[in-house]
């Protein structure tokens, strides 16, 4: 018999800000059933169910553990319902209408040699807590010997596409042309079909049959050219896409301009009136400085922890929200759009601030939106295959001698006005700009996030302190 703790331990893979994430050749049919076993019997006190919903990104490795996290599931004796290749979102919802805990295999943006699985209980995605009692299980389990067939049930993409086209007219996005840039997102299937559903014109792009690790946070330069000369081209009101497992949007506008992600948040949580929200503190400070809304709560960055303030927050507010840097947003309560009901959905979500921005823009141009937000703006990007022993010594470092740092990152002409150390290095200077570095939660990858009054100068702050730090030599 295997010892799910020390299977996983063993396989050397860690949680992230949200899900836990490898090599492939870390998850190896063991150490897939392990984290299900774990999973399973860390809630089975505190949860009734008889089924597990089990779900798939477009990696080539993903079939494979879903196969393995499903085997683990039978031996449990329960029944394994099994979606194929949908977006996180859609599996979290119909499972939550479910009562049912589930499964998603995907590594996000990261990388196709790497992958990773996210996890669900029957009321939402799990929290550091629940995390930590996955690890800390002791569940047994036999030696996984031949992964079972699974057959595609098509309920959950259904399901999803009808959560938001009950919200809207047929007709709301009639006379609007849509680009979805499919690549390899796992939603790809389904968002045709819902953007036509509410009457819009739906042009695909760039399909791909192999993963295409799309990062929201960091968008590439020829994603940006792409869409800017797609919306010259096709005259878009709208190009819409998604990372890999479809739980973080990237919208643009008529222009071809992606939208920061924080700032798609914003303009969906200022179109459904929420008055609490929860957002990590590496999203743009207009957002906490906005009187749209009641109460504005800071967290680390990662679902987990904006779900784990929800909480609190529903004990005060009607409704409640969060949203992340990268795009994600989280319906924290009920709420009322349109005149309807629209059920909590506390994870990720890529379709919902896509249609509210759609639906707020109305006959104006979504960059009408944009443009009478105040004038704050943020970039960000990384350096990959950056050792995480390297970007935690050089966080140390900073805590510790800051404007030193500023030395060492060539910005000599401002001082250090304060220190954020929430989540990685955050350091507010002087001249109002916002410098942010914070290891990668997922991946050897080192981060920056830049805030300033022009986006052309968080554009060279970024490029600039990814340039410099790894000048840093560290001991």
């Amino acid at each position: 018999m295997l010892v799910s703790s020390t299977v996983i331990k063993e396989s050397g893979i860690q949680f992230g800000t949200s899900g836990a994430r490898g090599l492939v050749e870390q998850f190896t049919p063991n150490v897939c059933a392990a984290f299900a076993y774990a999973f399973i019997s860390s809630i089975q006190n505190q949860f009734e169910f008889k089924q597990v919903a089990i779900a798939i990104d477009n990696r080539p490795s993903s079939p494979a553990m879903a196969q393995a996290c499903a085997k683990a599931a039978q031996q449990l004796g329960l029944d394994v319902v099994y979606y194929g290749v949908v977006p996180t979102p859609a599996l979290a919802y119909v499972s939550m209408q479910d009562t049912v805990p589930c499964i998603m295999v995907t590594g996000s943006h990261i990388p196709f040699d790497r992958n990773g699985l996210k996890f669900y209980r029957p009321d939402g995605e799990i929290t550091k807590a629940d995390e930590q009692a996955i690890l800390n299980a002791a569940a047994e389990f036999e030696s996984i010997s031949d992964l079972p067939e699974l057959e595609v049930n098509i309920t959950a993409g259904t399901k999803y596409i009808e959560r938001y086209t009950s919200l809207f007219d047929s007709q709301m996005l009639a006379g609007k042309r849509i680009g979805i840039y499919e690549h390899s997102s796992a939603g790809r299937d389904l968002y045709a079909p819902l953007f036509e559903a509410l009457g819009a014109e739906v042009i695909a792009l760039e399909r791909s049959d192999e993963f295409v690790p799309i990062d929201t946070e960091a968008v590439a330069e020829s994603d940006k050219e792409k869409a800017r000369q797609w919306s010259a081209e096709y005259g878009f009101d709208c190009i819409f896409s998604t990372d890999g497992d479809g739980d973080r949007p990237l919208v643009a506008d008529e222009k071809g301009e992606w939208l920061r992600g924080d700032i798609l948040g914003l303009l969906c949580a200022e179109a459904m009136n929420i008055e609490a929200l929860a957002i990590p503190v590496s999203c743009n400070t207009m957002i906490e400085k906005s009187t749209k809304f009641k109460h504005v709560s800071k967290t680390k960055i990662g679902s987990p922890y904006v779900i784990a303030e929800f909480d609190a927050l529903n004990t005060a507010y009607s409704s409640v929200a969060g949203f992340e840097a990268n795009g994600g947003f989280l319906l924290g309560s009920d709420v009322v759009v349109n005149g309807k009901e629209l059920k909590a959905l506390p994870t990720r979500d890529a379709v919902l601030p896509a249609l509210m921005l759609l639906f707020s823009a109305g006959e104006n141009g979504v960059s009408t939106l944009v443009d009478v937000l105040p004038k704050r703006f943020t970039h960000s990007d990384r350096i990959q295959n950056f050792a995480t022993e390297k970007s935690s010594a050089i966080l140390k470092q900073g805590r510790k001698a800051p404007q030193e740092l500023l030395q060492q990152l060539n910005l000599l002409d401002v001082t250090l006005e304060q220190i954020d150390t929430m989540d990685g290095l955050r350091l507010i200077l002087s001249d109002g700009c916002i410098v942010h570095l914070r290891a990668s939660g997922n991946a050897p990858e080192l981060r920056c996030y830049a805030e300033a009054s022009e986006f052309k100068y968080s554009k060279q702050l970024v490029e600039q302190v990814l340039s410099r730090i790894q000048l840093i030599n560290v001991v």
